[in-house]
């Protein structure tokens, strides 16, 4: 049976979602700090990740980035409006918000080329092997998900992750020294905006989650959304993973790609 879930408590505060989705958070955490504790982050902060790797890692998630409002359509197309008070918060939030991932898509641009990676080359250039992992399951999700798997998967997951890495990113004065003096306000605009603004999207999102679901949804629902939540945070990983260049490794992935 269905009861209904409406928030009282603070927004950013996991007390306030019901039980399941606390208990999902913590069964979660584990896989989302194999993003978080990264390697790739840890180099990019103390200005030391080689080109090779930095043009990987701009190219290899640029998919995400760009495709990331037509996640949010996919999801929004599964919504009526009238049917639930969860169908009418997604509706109004992804409505809200997808025009604002279009402008992150460009900040993402600015970035890349104030790191050294051409616009073009990030657009047009060919993605390091394997680093697919997180645009295929956004796709998937977004496309065959329900509504709350597809904004648990991306929107929570996938955003939240990346609001506490971008904020690590930013927080670094020796990165920012690292780009160019005369562009790098422009070139930090992405992760300015996703280490404050992001800080709060991925709590609206699992607000919606809950909101859909209820307080008592089905054991088989709450060990898919954790399911779809884990496969994010994993994905992201992989992702990382493939876009540092090891020793002896130039050229292998364009030759494993073509």
């Amino acid at each position: 049976m269905h009861t209904r879930f409406e928030r009282t408590g603070a927004l950013t505060e996991l007390g306030s979602y019901p039980q399941w989705a606390q208990d999902m958070v913590a069964d979660c955490e584990q896989a989302k700090q194999g993003v978080l504790d990264h390697e790739l982050w840890a180099q990019m902060s103390e200005a030391r990740l080689d080109r090779a790797s930095t043009r990987n890692f701009m190219v290899g998630v640029w998919p995400v980035i760009e495709r990331f409002p037509a996640y949010m359509a996919f999801n929004l197309l599964k919504t009526r409006y009238g049917r639930s008070p969860g169908d009418n918060l997604a509706r109004r939030w992804l409505v809200r918000n997808i025009r604002v991932e279009q402008n992150h898509a460009e900040y993402w641009l600015n970035w890349a080329e104030g790191a050294g990676v051409s616009q073009d080359e990030v657009a047009m250039g060919r993605p390091p092997a394997g680093s697919q992992a997180l645009a295929a399951w956004c796709e998937e999700a977004s496309r065959n998900g329900s509504l709350a798997a597809g904004i648990a998967a991306t929107n929570y997951a996938v955003e939240g992750a990346t609001g506490e890495w971008s904020q690590r990113i930013h927080r670094s004065a020796a990165y920012a020294a690292s780009l160019p003096a005369e562009t790098r306000g422009k070139s930090l605009r992405w992760l300015q905006l996703h280490a404050a603004y992001d800080d709060t999207h991925p709590w609206e999102a699992l607000e919606i989650v809950c909101t859909l679901v209820g307080k008592t949804p089905g054991a088989d629902q709450v060990q898919h959304l954790g399911e779809c939540v884990r496969r994010s945070y994993t994905s992201m990983r992989i992702t990382l993973d493939h876009c540092i260049e090891r020793p002896g490794q130039s050229g292998t992935r364009a030759e494993v790609a073509a």
